[in-house]
């Protein structure tokens, strides 16, 4: 059984990713919600404060009551989707007696579509992964990523790849890159996003489908192992 179990449909994010938790207010919920669109539409580096007050006819101030800075708006935002994620891939791998398959699930959920989730109203699931896909190494790609690193700001993350590396490691114990393997699985499969969005030629993967088949086979080769599909 996974040391982890999320407790509740809540997705819990580092309370030192916000001075309130947006959760507890119509307020808060309505930052992440227009925030999210925000960013979407225009970007992390046009996004400001300032614009999202504007749009949710709040003052600027406001929404400092609830994030210090927009850097730390993008790890909450960021860490909510891993958190939903991990919620996703608890559900669905958790009864799975079948290592192998249950590693296949575990590739499926990493890249099967996103669609909406009708639990958190206020998320835009869909535009939250585009999100991730285009912004979410600006999340780390600081100076200060470190100290945040050992403040656990993307303690849900690393948490996915342990998760991972745990599934590989049950599949083949003698693997001995488990961690290295679920590290670059977790990157490609935003990475090969990234890439299908942005640079087609620079990839062989066209749909959810074809990337779902490009990380099966990269990790069940590195496995020496043949796939159930």
């Amino acid at each position: 059984m996974m040391k982890h179990i999320i407790k509740n449909v809540k997705i819990a994010v580092n309370e030192k990713t916000y001075v309130k938790d947006p959760e507890s207010s119509d307020l808060g919920k309505r930052i992440v919600e227009h925030g999210i669109s925000l960013i979407s539409e225009m970007g992390f580096e046009k996004f400001t404060f300032r614009k999202l007050g504007t749009r949710i006819g709040s003052n600027e101030s406001s929404i400092y009551r609830y994030f210090e800075n927009k850097h730390k708006f993008l790890i909450y935002l960021t860490s909510w989707y891993w958190g939903w994620k991990e919620y996703q891939l608890v559900l669905t791998t958790n009864s799975i007696q079948d290592e192998a398959l249950k590693l296949e699930k575990a590739l499926e959920v990493l890249t099967e579509p996103v669609e909406e989730d009708s639990s958190f109203s206020h998320v835009d699931e869909v535009a939250l992964y585009q999100i991730v896909i285009n912004e979410y190494s600006k999340s780390f790609l600081t100076k200060e990523v470190d100290r945040e690193n050992k403040e656990g700001y993307f303690e849900i993350y690393k948490r996915m790849v342990g998760r991972l590396g745990e599934m590989i490691q049950a599949v083949q114990p003698a693997y001995a890159y488990a961690g290295s393997l679920a590290s670059t699985v977790m990157e490609g499969s935003l990475y090969q996003h990234f890439l299908m969005d942005h640079f087609p030629s620079l990839t062989d993967c066209t749909d959810d489908r074809s990337l779902f088949d490009y990380l099966r086979h990269l990790v069940f080769s590195s496995l020496n192992l043949e796939t159930h599909g």
